[in-house]
């Protein structure tokens, strides 16, 4: 392929508001590579092409690519350097399984390993801003990533990860394309992108599973790999007893049989030789052998029916397990196993090494013949799902990159996997039910057909307290890219920790599971009751929770001076939660390690109804713009339009959820916004929908929504009376307009309360 001097695509450009006022070209010319009219790169290099995408497949989206001199299995080719007025996103892999957040300007600092940079320009104000997208994609056996240079250029790496697999030509290397909504720009573009390549699915076309809408305990933090049946009921049972039943259990690493091979001269384990570990067997250790059940199944079947638990999980690793199997083991003997050593790229070790790769590398892992993998899941699966276990959890996904030498390379490795694990988990298990984790390399996520379900960053890790911030700021950004492509799963955490509200109130955010990993007898029910229904039932938000547009290329966690704003919406109302993650914490990609000492920072920011997106979603057509907003800590309710704003301060490792519901007018004379459950931080969750009817004597609003728990809404007036279930009920109803009553208990997950509030006419 010949560089090409100039292509030009043109494709309708969002405003603020998503609307697409006029035509905007993607064009390379004359060395500058241009979106609408604006200089994106300069100085880009001869051998840089753009090819426009199919037009019917992918108006207006182009893929950057280039040609080299001579094939090779790892490209690194430069774009040309990012002019002046631009800044930038960026989503990279800090460690081999994770990638992290980070922003700037000039294209040097384009870490290594990003897998999605986005960029901004405005004009004359906010709303005048221009956003365009870089994705680096996978071509064929190839992967694609982006990175800064020292001389300021920013460059794609193009690898197979297998010296015998090389090319020439990067043809479909980086998806670009530009809009004016950031939101609904990575929407189309994953769309786009799952359409020209076919390997993986967007979010909106893959089956959900069934238990994220239940509260789940996992076994990790509670007991780490010394889970055993005893704990587990003694866990279900304390969490039962406090009014928080878990109806889904993840039964994480501990349970398998697996091997330590190596030893020293005195029989003692080795201690870097902890992730070299091997499995030897496809059923449970002795742990679930003996006197407290008899078998896994047992278990299984004990905790369901004793403890009502709906959905179990079990966990393990892609490969089997860490170190993946071993490869004299009698039982893995019928999948060819042979013993592999790992080959990182340079882009995973030009940022933060992990400790489990430097085990493997030194020790090895016994992968299974990828001709026999499915075999090996199903052989597995099939006994997991024979005892009653409902799904898995997969882990150490990413290892797979370092094993493509051989096999045709690292993307085609891991899809073979990927797309083996997904046609095993459809037939043996009766829900889509799979968890993804530590799968962040865009191999994984790019092979993602069915996959539903992917875990948003690094792990929660109690003892670590400058880690907290971080995580919430890492699940939050990386669900811009992950939330297009699975639910993502902002991990568990500990109800009964001093960060417990902050995680919580994050959790009830992030569109997806709600998990705690509290030692048995160790909660806060104060902060659970907040999560949790008594039917053991959450109030999960519509979509995945992501940083508001004013957060976009700000660093909540280190800049003194910015607030994380999430928002999300559900049926009838929107929520924004605001989280003060400064001096609590240093991202870790720092290249020299500092020593943090956390600090108490008070931030004072701004919140308003226009930091929702897609508000128009629940608006309907003749709102007015007018809002109810409602402080869950503060208690506080406020009327602002849709461009208004409040002031809040809040202090380190401070949050505050508002929930906000346009105000409707009924019968011509009342103002109305439903707001939830007061007591839950998801408040609106609860809300399933609403509708008005008018006669010659009353004007009667008709709710359904789930509980128990204190119900409110703004009313402009005071009502007659109002009525659950056809019951009438005393209410409060203040100056400022919220109106109050409680939901008595006794609804479940599928009984929506039927509520009726009714105004005499004038």
């Amino acid at each position: 392929m010949s560089a090409v001097a100039a292509v030009s695509s043109t494709h309708p450009s969002a405003t603020a508001d998503g609307s697409p006022p006029q035509m905007a070209t993607t064009r390379l010319d004359r060395g500058s590579l241009l979106i609408g009219g604006r200089e994106l790169l300069s100085q880009c290099p001869p051998e840089v092409t753009l090819r426009a995408s199919v037009a019917d497949a992918a108006p207006g989206a182009s893929f950057l690519g280039a040609r080299a001199a001579a094939p090779s299995s790892r490209h690194v080719f430069s774009l040309g350097t990012i002019p002046k007025g631009w800044r930038w996103l960026s989503l990279f892999k800090l460690k081999i399984w994770w990638m992290a957040p980070k922003t700037g300007a000039d294209a040097a600092g384009v870490p290594a390993e990003t897998q999605m940079l986005l960029l901004e320009k405005r004009g004359n104000g906010a709303e005048d801003a221009v956003y365009a997208l870089m994705l680096p994609a996978l071509d064929g056996d190839f992967r694609a990533s982006l990175q800064g240079s020292p001389e300021n250029e920013l460059q794609f790496c193009f690898e197979s990860g297998d010296p015998d697999v090389q090319t020439m030509d990067a043809v479909d290397a980086v998806l670009i394309n530009s809009g004016g909504n950031p939101f609904k720009l990575m929407k189309e573009s994953i769309k786009i992108l799952s359409k020209i390549k076919g390997t993986f699915s967007h979010i909106e076309s893959k089956e959900t599973p069934a238990n994220l809408d239940w509260f789940g305990w996992c076994t990790w933090d509670a007991f780490y790999k010394a889970v055993n049946p005893v704990g587990i009921e003694e866990g279900l049972q304390s969490l039962r007893d406090g009014g928080a039943p878990p109806r889904f259990l993840i039964i994480d690493d501990g349970w398998q049989e697996i091997v330590n091979e190596f030893k020293e001269v005195d029989g003692a384990l080795l201690e870097e030789t902890v992730f070299a570990e091997r499995l030897v067997d496809l059923k449970e250790n002795d742990k679930f052998r003996g006197e407290a059940c008899k078998n896994l199944g047992d278990l299984v079947k004990k905790i369901k029916e004793t403890h009502g638990v709906k959905y179990i999980y079990a966990w393990h690793a892609l490969l089997g397990y860490w170190g993946g199997v071993s490869t004299t083991s009698d039982v893995m003997e019928k999948y060819n196993p042979k013993l592999l050593y790992p080959v990182q790229s340079p882009g995973n070790v030009a940022n933060l090494r992990d400790v489990a790769m430097d085990s493997l590398e030194k020790y090895g892992v016994g992968i299974i013949d990828p001709e026999k993998i499915y075999e090996f899941y199903n052989d597995q699966h099939n006994y997991l799902s024979s005892v009653g276990v409902d799904g898995v959890k997969v882990d150490v996904q990413n290892v797979m990159e370092t094993l493509g030498h051989g096999f045709g390379g690292r993307v085609a490795l891991s899809r073979k996997y990927q797309h083996a694990l997904e046609e095993s988990i459809a037939r043996n298990f009766k829900r889509n039910n799979l968890i993804c984790c530590m799968c962040h390399s865009s191999d994984h996520i790019y092979s993602a057909l069915k996959s539903a379900v992917a875990r948003a960053s690094e792990d929660f890790m109690p003892q670590e307290p400058t880690l907290q911030t971080l995580h919430i700021a890492n699940v939050a950004f990386n669900s811009l890219l992950l939330g297009e492509i699975f639910i993502p799963d902002w991990d568990m955490f500990q109800s009964k920790h001093e960060t417990a509200e902050f995680h919580g109130a994050a959790r009830a955010l992030s569109g997806g599971g709600v998990y705690v990993s509290d030692k048995p007898g160790v909660h806060d029910f104060n902060v659970l009751k907040k999560l949790v229904l008594p039917d053991g039932s959450i109030l999960r938000a519509r979509y995945a929770g992501r940083p508001t547009r004013d957060c976009l290329f700000n660093d909540p966690v280190m800049d003194g001076k910015s607030l994380l704003k999430i928002w999300n919406l559900n049926n009838l109302s929107a929520a924004v939660g605001v989280f003060n993650c400064q001096g609590a914490g240093n991202w870790t990609w720092l290249v020299e390690e500092i020593s943090h000492v956390p600090t108490t920072v008070n931030i004072t920011g701004h919140l308003s109804p226009s930091d929702v997106e897609s508000l128009e979603e629940i608006t309907g057509d003749d709102w007015n713009g007018e809002t109810a907003v409602y402080a869950f800590n503060s208690c506080s309710l406020s009327r602002l339009q849709k461009h208004q704003s409040l002031e809040l301060s809040l202090v380190t490792m401070a949050c505050e959820i508002y929930t906000i519901s346009p105000i409707q007018v009924y019968g011509g004379a009342v103002g109305f916004a439903p707001l939830g459950l007061l007591n839950m931080f998801n408040s609106g969750g609860a809300l399933d929908s609403i509708r008005c009817t008018v006669d010659s004597s009353a004007t009667t609003v008709q709710i359904k929504c789930r509980g128990p728990g204190r119900f409110g809404a703004y009313s402009s007036a005071r009502p007659a009376l109002c009525r659950v279930d056809a019951n009438e009920v005393e209410f409060s109803h203040s100056d400022d307009g919220l109106l109050a009553f409680d939901l008595s208990d006794g609804s479940s997950h599928t009984r929506l309360r039927n509520i009726e509030i009714l105004y005499a006419a004038c």
